[in-house]
């Protein structure tokens, strides 16, 4: 399983980085906000970090819109993804951008339907929100579980991406249903290597170890 840290945030991102963990980095319009800087600057910045596919959104909400703003997004790196929302337009763009050769990242995907619309469309990536569905007492996982037949069912190239993940629990299940990735928040990726017994582990071998004879 790939991992995606879904934040845009550039000192967590160096962080994890620094352990080999980072397959690529997904954005929103609310995680940019965080950031306080300019759009073109943090997904450009993100971009000379990580090797792997960055996910920047489109705005515009008309086709030609779209596809406009995919154009100008995608010419600020050469690892920049587009991030279309799962509507109508948005199948019609990514269908057109696929043409082109432009990788796609289709966002807000609640059903095993959408997904296989936004597969079919040419769709590099799809993401399924576990978590929202989970908050609506709709099970996410069984959505994982449900686009990975489909996409082996008819040998589709487009990659599930886990999206609104909310703990370790959603990471474990969603790498045993098949998700090629998951799209973690920054603040949660540490957790999935953080263990009481682990601690408590080193902390007695450290303790044990003052008791060995030095010379």
């Amino acid at each position: 399983m790939k991992f995606f840290l879904d934040t845009g945030n550039i000192e967590e991102i160096r962080r994890i980085n620094r352990l080999g963990l980072v397959d690529g980095v997904t954005t929103n319009p609310s995680i940019i906000a965080k950031e306080g800087r300019p759009f073109k600057d943090v997904i450009q910045e993100i971009a000379s970090i990580v090797s792997g596919p960055v996910s920047a959104e489109v705005i515009g909400l008309s086709v030609e819109e779209m596809l406009q703003e995919a154009r100008e997004l995608a010419a600020w790196a050469p690892n920049v993804v587009i991030k279309l929302p799962l509507t109508e337009n948005g199948l019609e763009a990514t269908y057109r951008l696929s043409q082109e050769g432009i990788k796609t990242n289709v966002t807000l995907v609640f059903s095993a339907a959408q997904g296989l619309m936004a597969a079919k469309a040419g769709a590099t990536y799809i993401s399924p929100f576990i978590g929202r569905l989970d908050d609506i007492a709709v099970e996410g996982m069984k959505l994982i579980r449900d686009l990975k037949i489909i996409l082996d069912n008819y040998r589709l190239d487009t990659e599930i991406i886990a999206a609104s993940i909310r703990s370790i629990g959603h990471v474990e299940q969603a790498a045993i249903a098949g998700a090629h990735i998951a799209t973690i928040p920054g603040s949660l990726l540490p957790t999935l290597w953080k263990h009481p017994l682990t601690d408590a582990g080193i902390d007695r071998f450290l303790k044990d170890w003052e008791k060995v004879p030095k010379a």
